[in-house]
């Protein structure tokens, strides 16, 4: 007769204690589960609300394009008095939805949970979203990016808040990232802003879940909005022996043109300066002035509103464009970004850089004129947000010129070492202080 063999541990039998144990560990009302839920929820919801974010931009810019067109001098009324009664509302209201959005997710992922009544509460995203659209009707040098990380970030967070689960930084993290992915369509550039920017350091742990919520969403949009590519498809290359000429005068003048928009906009929002302190004393007069501004170039060029997307865009294709477009451009966005309005800086800079390559062209007639505007694209974008990585691979995504990665990479490390020697402090990091607890 044999002995039955009593069970080993790889053997035990599965009782009725041991089903009940393991779905309160991994079931559906385990934390567990409900943290993949609220992760993987919040960036199909992150991807529903920067689509219809982007189309109702889209929308608000063509009007004021219309408008401007049709009452040239209008402006000039109209967009001071416009960012003086925004940035009266914004500090009466929705004082944390200034800016550009990705310094408050930099702050909130030191204390998320504090932060989902702060810095990514709903309050704050739903007047950032209703004033950015508002600046952008008023033809503000402005960009809905930054505006779609804090958004995203507050998506996360209600997501954790309606499944009660704990809600860490490195999920604010994802939330930010994964709006850049769906604001552009481009989920890598996401991953790497998420390592290279939000959390600003290389071990950065990044999870399974926190890549998935990045694809999730850039999926997400890109069903909702087709399978696009942002600039178009440009394929642009460059010659070794070119490339050898170009890559170091972008990435030079690059990354000392994007550092000195760093540092302006630094000193006027931090710096011990006279016009400093008096802009925080009468910021609803200073924005008023900084619309004087941004209207008077937009009445003389015409080409200096809204996001600067068609001018790039044109000037990627190889449209000749006027010389003068990327210093006005650069004026008129650093104008809008000190007014203290809800509004992103991402599409602007890739304009001015796009008007920085404009002006590089003469130099290198020969050369393809798709291949040296990307290049100042680059070396500016990388030299305002000191991002190389990420400023390489949103270039590539959204102009697919694939071709051209490695003169771009060489151009976006030589604009961040040039850019540091004209501002130390990376921007949204020196931003950010402004958000800070004391």
């Amino acid at each position: 007769m044999i002995e039955p063999r009593s069970p080993t541990d790889g053997q035990r039998r599965w009782t009725a204690r041991r089903y009940r144990a393991l779905l309160r560990a991994q079931g559906p009302r385990s934390v567990r589960f409900r943290t993949r839920m609220a992760i993987l929820t919040g960036a199909v919801a992150i991807g529903v609300a920067a689509t219809l974010f982007a189309l109702a931009a889209d929308s608000v810019g063509a009007l004021f394009a219309s408008y401007a067109r049709r009452y040239r001098y209008a402006p000039l009324l109209t967009t001071p008095l416009l960012f003086a009664v925004l940035v009266w509302l914004t500090r009466r209201w929705v004082p944390l939805a200034r800016g550009s959005g990705i310094p408050q997710v930099i702050v909130a992922q030191q204390d998320p949970e504090r932060a989902t009544g702060s810095l990514v509460s709903i309050r704050t995203v739903a007047g950032k979203t209703l004033l950015t659209l508002a600046a952008l009707l008023g033809g503000a040098s402005t960009g809905r990016e930054g505006p779609t990380v804090q958004i995203a970030a507050a998506v996360m967070g209600l997501s954790h808040r309606l499944l009660r689960v704990p809600l860490r930084g490195a999920v604010l993290i994802a939330g930010g990232a994964a709006g850049v992915a769906a604001a552009f369509n481009t989920p890598l550039a996401g991953l790497l802003f998420a390592i290279e920017e939000l959390a600003s350091a290389y071990e950065q742990r990044v999870t399974l879940l926190v890549i998935a919520a990045i694809v999730i969403a850039g999926m997400v949009a890109q069903s909702v909005q087709g399978d696009y590519v942002y600039f178009g498809v440009i394929g642009a290359h460059l010659a070794l022996g070119p490339a050898l000429l170009a890559v170091p005068v972008a990435g030079i003048a690059g990354g000392l043109s994007g550092g000195l928009f760093a540092r302006l906009m630094l000193a006027l929002a931090t710096g011990p300066g006279r016009l400093t302190v008096w802009s925080k004393q009468r910021p609803v007069a200073f924005a008023a002035i900084c619309g004087v501004v941004v209207g008077s170039l937009g009445v003389a060029t015409g080409l200096t509103w809204g996001t600067g997307y068609d001018a790039a865009r044109a000037m990627i294709v190889g449209v000749d464009a006027p010389l003068w477009f990327g210093p006005a451009k650069f004026l008129a966005t650093l104008a809008t970004a000190v007014a203290g309005l809800p509004g992103g800086i991402f599409a602007p800079s890739l304009a001015v850089g796009a008007g920085l390559g404009n002006l590089l062209r003469p130099l290198f007639p020969d050369e393809p004129a798709s291949a040296i505007v990307i290049l100042g694209m680059v070396g500016y974008f990388a030299g305002v947000v000191r991002a190389p990585l990420t400023a390489v691979i949103i270039l590539s995504e959204t102009t697919a010129s694939r071709g051209l990665m490695l003169p771009m990479f060489a151009a976006a490390f030589l604009a961040d070492g040039a850019s540091s020697l004209v501002c130390r402090e990376k921007l949204y990091h020196g931003l950010a202080r402004t958000f800070a607890r004391p």
